[in-house]
């Protein structure tokens, strides 16, 4: 293959994907949060059309909590008072 039909790379890319980095993921209450945040969109995404009200009600509730305890989370403020 002549060169002309290689896609072009830059530099850092390259420098990117050939050299194992540091793990990124510093914040471990976050990233749990995160995925159990995903793993439950995904569950609604598949499951929302058999849900009853009641089920769909909590689902929300539970993805605003979830989703306010990743803002949380990431800005490093305080828990809420209880």
């Amino acid at each position: 293959m002549s060169p002309r039909g290689k896609k072009p790379t830059s530099p850092s890319s390259a420098l990117l994907s050939s050299r194992p980095g540091p793990e990124r993921r510093h914040n471990r209450p976050l990233r749990e949060v995160l995925d159990e945040l995903l793993s439950h969109t995904r569950d609604i995404a598949r499951r929302a059309k058999t849900m009853s009200p009641a089920e769909l009600d909590y689902a929300q509730q539970r993805l605003e909590w979830l989703a306010d305890e990743v803002w949380r989370l990431a800005t490093g403020e305080a828990p809420p008072p209880e």
